[in-house]
């Protein structure tokens, strides 16, 4: 028997989502005397790996440093080096799930934030007014990364009127097909259980701006406050990030939980599939419209305009997918040549056609 796959080690570890597939996966690490273990937080170029014996600090300069996708990541099972100054990891074993968005800079990169999520939730929270398309980016890239999402309205005890409430919760399911949409009040304990219950026997991702109640939330889950919480501001329910690194802690009812910095920026990165998914009535809508290729703009026999002419589709909603599908081409075509030229090749061609249309129209007046 291997030692990745000894009862001791599967004890050991089984907390963090260790199980026979992951053993398999390390076996020919295993046969070179390296130890398995779970990224549990990353600073710096290096990082803390959770492993049988303890968690151990190690460089992860051996990882291919060039692809900011490639780097090692919060949540990744590792082979690392038993012993060493400085120890090291050598690799990180194939990731089932990849959290992404792009960066802020102009380079067109990608920036992993967690990886092997089984959840990705996202907390939204109730003090300030809805932002129903910033939900939607973010489920765009949850879906995208292979999670299931689940949308947490947190401060829930901040809308006393169950109406108003339920209200909301409605609101934010128009916006989420087949996302659970859970009211929770960290402050007062209510709709914790059903989140618990959700999450546990998993890793789940906590995602969402600063001032959402990430920490505190987080700190219910645990049982114990752990993350550090700090007031937000009145008038924009905005505060500083309380968490600084992506941390990943065990769930004193199964699971384990990563917690997340808040998010200024929420890019997409190659999230096509995932926005396919959150706007998937509009998807669904447009196999029935006449031409496969119709844009849903003034297209005669258009059923998505259809629909929202007959109030059954919100213009919101086409509006947003509108835009997260420009944004998604867009950085897609910074980094691939051939979409780039596809994409001007349409652009000619729509040029070419407005043109002919403006021609036509001034004739028609001579």
């Amino acid at each position: 028997m291997s030692s990745s796959s000894s009862p001791s080690v599967s004890s050991a570890l089984a907390p963090y989502g260790w199980d026979d597939a992951w053993a398999d996966a390390f076996a020919p690490y295993d046969a070179e005397g390296l130890l398995p273990g779970r990224v549990v937080r990353v600073d710096r170029g290096q990082c803390d790996v959770v492993t049988a014996g303890g968690t151990l600090r190690a460089d992860t300069a051996f990882v291919t440093p060039h692809d900011p996708l490639r780097v090692v990541c919060t949540g990744d099972w590792v082979a690392v080096e038993p012993a060493g100054n400085p120890r090291y990891v050598r690799t990180y074993l194939p990731r089932r799930t990849a959290f992404v968005r792009s960066t802020s800079s102009k380079r067109s990169e990608g920036q992993i934030l967690a990886a092997n999520v089984d959840h990705a939730v996202v907390a939204v929270s109730l003090a300030v007014e809805l932002d129903l398309a910033r939900v939607e980016r973010f489920l765009a890239l949850a879906w995208e990364s292979g999670a299931q999402p689940v949308v947490v309205l947190t401060k829930a005890d901040l809308v006393p009127d169950a109406a108003t409430l339920a209200h909301l919760v409605q609101d934010v399911e128009t916006s989420a097909p087949g996302v659970p949409v859970l009211p929770v009040s960290a402050r007062e304990g209510a709709g914790l259980d059903v989140l618990a219950a959700v999450v546990a026997g998993g890793t789940t991702v906590l995602l969402g701006q600063s001032g959402a109640g990430k920490s505190t939330l987080a700190n219910a889950l645990l049982g114990e406050d752990v993350m550090d919480v700090r007031t937000v501001r009145d008038v924009d329910g905005k505060g500083r990030h309380t968490t600084t690194t992506r941390n990943l802690l065990a769930l004193p009812g199964g699971g384990v939980l990563i917690d997340t910095p808040g998010l200024r920026g929420v890019g997409l990165w190659d999230a096509g599939t995932g926005v396919g998914q959150v706007f998937s009535e509009i998807e669904e809508l447009a196999e029935g419209c006449r031409f496969h290729d119709c844009a849903h703009e003034s297209e005669p026999g258009c059923a998505v305009l259809d629909a929202i002419e007959a109030g059954a589709l919100p213009q919101r909603r086409l509006e947003s997918y509108r835009k997260l599908l420009r944004e998604n081409q867009y950085i897609v075509a910074k980094t691939d040549a051939r979409l780039r030229a596809e994409i001007r090749k349409d652009w000619k061609r729509k040029g070419a056609e407005g043109r002919a249309a403006m021609e036509a129209k001034r004739g028609r007046r001579r």
